[in-house]
């Protein structure tokens, strides 16, 4: 069997029918996004990870948005800042971060999951749906994202479409 190596080659093992090579392919494409590609961001990057596992979340979230302005192009920024703002409850600005990141990676399932958990936090339940049915067109594999997506339809939130 062969192992993906492109970016695309592992998006499209996400939708394949072999769910431990999806699995691998999903560790691939996070090793591709969390490198923004110069060694000043990247150590940046390192340090907002440790400081979110420290639990320190003010100081993460004051790293990424430094990653941010070094380095705007770079997707996995503004979603690892989504990610602190969304355990620090902030879930309007995680969602600006969210739509930001998709804006630089469409593919990002990561991203478009985290948009709909911070909705449904905020009872939107039909933008929540949305949300989990693109991060699952992406990669149908998420098994915790389609059970977000029924609570999400459960609530009402059965119709639309991200456009």
């Amino acid at each position: 069997m062969m192992y993906p190596i492109t970016e695309k080659e592992a998006l499209d093992a996400l939708k394949g029918d072999d769910p431990e090579l999806a699995a691998t392919a999903e560790a691939i494409l996070w090793g591709i996004w969390c490198r923004a590609g110069d060694p000043e961001t990247d150590r940046i990057f390192r340090s907002g990870i440790e400081a979110m596992q420290r639990q320190k979340l003010a100081e993460a979230e004051a790293l990424f948005s430094r990653v941010i302005e070094l380095n705007p192009g770079f997707a996995e920024g503004w979603n690892k800042r989504a990610t602190v703002r969304f355990m620090r409850r902030n879930f309007a600005g995680s969602i600006a971060d969210c739509q930001q990141t998709l804006a630089r990676n469409p593919n990002h399932f990561g991203a478009a999951s985290g948009q709909g958990l911070c909705r449904i936090s905020l009872n939107e339940f039909r933008e929540a749906a949305i949300c989990f049915r693109r991060a699952l067109e992406i990669h149908p594999y998420l098994a915790p994202v389609r059970h977000n997506l029924a609570l999400a339809e459960a609530e009402g939130g059965r119709s639309g479409y991200l456009n």
